[in-house]
């Protein structure tokens, strides 16, 4: 198999207990290539996808766009008045997909419903002049969808999901894995799952993911229209945070930008192929797409703390792999 290092690679972080389970999969335009799972799962188990949820809320609020329901441009306030009435600036729709907002972060696992978060959580710094990663900015994104199409944004995203065959993403943890030492990491899992975060709270199979991923390709690649417009994956794909300082946890020297709700690993120290972008999750997940090279990856696993495990390799060695 063409990409045997990189399932070795997993293969040897399941069996020196480094990472407990894992699914890896590899996908083209055409479909999937590879798929292997490692540990006590098969390959249809269904993971937190954590943050990779951002890239399919985000894909949710560009076909509301496209259907000229919003624009970047949309102001926040537009669907949630009493947002931001102490600020002096406007948060629209491209602050909140670029972590650019400004909006103060609150845990993953905050009792506090979302919404009330969004509004009271106050501002960091002004709108479009740092970065800081958000997790919070989803829930005005997800705000925004429902107040242009009238579709909450979990359903709509099942929608064109289910259409693609990625029928597995859900919010529904039952029988779905769990990640071990998300308690020792800080994370009250049931608190976190209760928040139900448009920027963290899908779960689903690698299968899904590589139904995505194929269906981006395809589009890349000036296919048909699918679950996009090639028009459409473009301004996800157009940087939106330029030189702005970037602040913890995604310095500068992390060697990314931020598109529209993906991350762009253009300046990436470690890899061999910087046309990528994605998301990686808080216990390990990551999705990638190399739109040159024509792949696309997943690796789904559940440890929270990670010594020893850098997905850069994985990347490196799937493309080396071509």
């Amino acid at each position: 198999m063409v990409f045997d290092a990189a399932f070795a690679r997993v293969r040897d972080h399941v069996a020196a207990e480094r990472l407990p389970t894992a699914v890896l999969g590899v996908a083209d335009a055409n479909g999937i290539l590879a798929l292997d799972a490692f540990g006590q799962v098969t390959t249809d188990a269904v993971y937190p996808l954590f943050s990779i949820t951002k890239v399919l809320t985000g894909i949710t609020a560009v076909r509301a766009i496209e259907r000229g329901l919003l624009t970047p441009e949309t102001a926040l306030r537009d669907a949630v008045p009493e947002f931001g009435r102490d600020r002096d600036d406007v948060v629209r729709l491209r602050h909140l997909a670029s972590h650019t907002s400004g909006i103060s972060e609150p845990p993953l696992d905050t009792p506090t419903p979302l919404r009330r978060e969004l509004l009271e959580r106050g501002r960091d710094f002004a709108a479009g002049t740092m970065s800081r990663y958000s997790t919070i900015a989803f829930e005005g994104i997800a705000a925004l969808v429902r107040h242009a199409t009238g579709a909450e944004w979990d359903q709509a995203t099942f929608a064109w999901a289910s259409g693609i065959g990625a029928t597995g993403l859900t919010l529904d943890p039952a029988g779905s894995i769990d990640v071990p030492d998300a308690s020792k990491a800080g994370l009250d899992i049931d608190r976190f799952r209760a928040t139900r975060a448009p920027g963290a709270g899908l779960l689903g199979r690698a299968e899904d993911l590589l139904r995505i991923g194929s269906e981006l390709l395809r589009i890349g690649e000036g296919g048909r229209d699918g679950i996009l417009s090639p028009a459409g994956l473009a301004m996800m794909l157009r940087p939106l945070t330029g030189d702005i300082p970037r602040l913890d946890p995604f310095p500068a020297e992390r060697g990314q930008d931020w598109g529209f709700t993906v991350n762009l690993r253009t300046r990436a120290p470690g890899l061999i192929d910087r046309d990528v972008y994605g998301h990686g999750g808080w216990a390990g997940t990551e999705f990638w797409v190399h739109p040159t090279a024509g792949v696309c990856w997943v690796l789904l696993t559940n440890r929270a703390v990670r010594p020893g495990v850098d997905a850069d390799e994985i990347d490196n060695a799937v493309v080396a792999g071509l």
